[in-house]
C-alpha cells in the first residue's frame, strides 16, 4: 500500500504508473483497480494485501481476547468482551483493563513496528538477513537501553531515550563505514553484522560491570520480555508508530522504485540516497521504540516480512502485510508462553527464538530439498 502525491507526478500531470502503462485514468475520487483517487492523492493497494491484512487483524483480535482471558484468574472469551463493554464479572475491570491489556497491546504494536522495520530494512539490503536484529540496529538500541538501565538507573522514558540514541548512534556508524559513492545493501550487512558483534561485547562488559541485581534485570529485559508491561510502554509503542507510520507508508512507493536499483529508480525521479536515508531513520526508530517497550524480541523481524511474501504472493516490500504478521506474531508468542508454562513470567524472546530457528531450520532443509544449496 502506498501514497502518491504530486511529488511522483511529472511535469505533464502523469505519474510514472501513467507513462508506463500509456493511458490516462481520470482524476476522480473513488475505487478503480486497486487504486483511490482523491485530488492531489491517490493510494494504490493489492486487494489480496488488503485482504490479507484484514484476515491477520481479525486472527490478531481473537488472540488479544484469548490473551487477555489467560492467566490465574481466567476468564472465558465473552467475559473478556463483556468486561470491554464496561458490564463484566466483579473485579474483573482491575484485571483485564489495568494489569492485562497493556501487556497484550505492547505485544501488539511492538510485532507491528518490528516487523515493518524487518520489511523496510530488507527491502533497503535486498537481502532476508537484513533485518534489524542481524545488521545491529537492534544491538545498538539494546546497548543504549542498558546504559539506560545499569549505568544512569533509568526509568522507562530515559530508558527509551537511551534506545533511541543507541538505535540512531548505531545507524549512522555502520551507514558512514558502508558508504562507497552511495550504499549498498551487501557492504550495509556486513558492516551491520561486524557492528553486532561489537556490541554484543560490549553489553557483556555492562553486565560484568553491573551489581546482582542490575544484571539479572537486564538479562531478563535483553531476551525480549512483557512482564510488567504497563500503560507507559504502550505510550513509548504507539507513539513511534504514530510518528513514523506515515512516513513509511509515503515512501513506500520509493521503496519499490529502490528495489530495482539505484540507476533505475533515479530515472523514475527517485533520490535513491535521500529516500533510503530517510527510510533507514524511520526503520530505526521504529525498532529503538519497540525494542525500549519491550527489549529486543528476535527472529520477529526476519520471519513477518517473509511469512507476509508467502501468504500475499507478492515480490514487492509487503510493509503493512508484514507489519500485521509482526503484531500476530509477537502476540501469539506470548499467548503460546502463558498457555503452556502456566505464568507469564517466561521471556516471549524464548518462543520466537526457539520458532525462529526452527523456522530457519525448515528454510534450509527446504533449499536443500529443492537443490538450490
Amino acid at each position: 500500500m502506498t501514497i502518491t502525491t504530486d511529488d511522483d507526478i511529472t511535469d505533464d500531470g502523469l505519474t510514472d504508473d501513467d507513462l508506463t502503462n500509456r493511458e490516462l485514468r481520470p482524476h476522480k475520487p473513488g475505487l478503480t483497480h486497486g487504486r483511490l483517487r482523491a485530488g492531489r492523492f491517490s493510494l494504490r493497494f493489492d486487494p489480496r494485501a488488503l485482504l490479507v491484512c484484514a484476515a491477520l487483524a481479525v486472527i490478531g483480535a481473537v488472540v488479544t481476547v484469548l490473551s487477555v482471558g489467560t492467566g490465574t484468574y481466567a476468564l472465558s472469551p465473552l467475559d473478556v468482551l463483556r468486561t470491554f463493554a464496561g458490564n463484566g464479572p466483579p473485579g474483573a475491570e482491575f484485571i483485564v483493563l489495568d494489569l492485562r491489556l497493556p501487556r497484550v497491546l505492547v505485544a501488539l504494536l511492538v510485532g507491528f513496528g518490528t516487523g515493518m522495520a524487518g520489511a523496510v530494512f530488507q527491502s533497503l539490503t535486498r537481502n532476508p538477513l537484513g533485518s534489524p536484529d542481524i545488521i545491529g540496529f537492534g544491538n545498538g538500541a539494546s546497548a543504549g537501553a542498558l546504559v539506560a538501565i545499569i549505568i544512569l538507573n533509568a526509568g522507562t522514558a530515559q530508558t527509551a531515550l537511551g534506545a533511541l540514541v543507541g538505535g540512531f548512534a548505531t545507524a549512522a556508524a555502520v551507514y558512514l563505514l558502508a558508504w562507497r559513492r552511495g550504499v549498498h545493501g551487501y557492504r550495509l550487512v556486513l558492516v551491520g553484522i561486524g557492528a553486532s558483534a561489537v556490541l554484543g561485547s560490549a553489553t557483556s562488559f555492562l553486565y560484568v560491570r553491573a551489581d546482582i541485581g542490575k544484571a539479572a534485570q537486564a538479562a531478563s529485559w535483553t531476551i525480549g520480555s512483557l512482564n510488567d508491561r504497563g500503560w507507559s510502554e504502550v505510550r513509548i509503542a504507539a507513539l513511534g508508530l504514530v510518528v513514523l507510520l506515515p512516513v513509511i507508508l509515503a515512501y513506500g512507493r520509493r521503496l519499490t522504485m529502490l528495489e530495482m536499483g539505484d540507476d533505475t529508480a533515479g530515472a523514475l525521479g527517485v533520490p535513491p540516497e535521500r529516500s533510503r536515508l530517510v527510510l533507514l531513520c524511520a526503520g530505526t526508530g521504529l525498532t529503538a521504540m519497540a525494542v525500549a517497550a519491550a527489549g529486543p524480541i528476535p527472529f520477529v523481524a526476519m520471519a513477518a516480512p517473509q511469512l507476509a511474501r508467502r501468504v500475499t504472493r507478492s515480490a514487492g516490500p509487503n510493509v503493512l502485510p508484514a507489519a500485521w504478521m509482526g503484531a500476530l506474531l509477537v502476540s501469539a508468542a506470548d499467548l503460546v508462553t502463558q498457555r503452556v508454562t502456566g505464568s507469564a513470567l517466561m521471556p516471549v524472546g524464548v518462543v520466537t527464538g526457539v520458532g525462529g530457528g526452527l523456522y530457519l531450520a525448515w528454510l534450509l532443509l527446504r533449499e536443500r530439498r529443492a537443490r538450490r544449496l
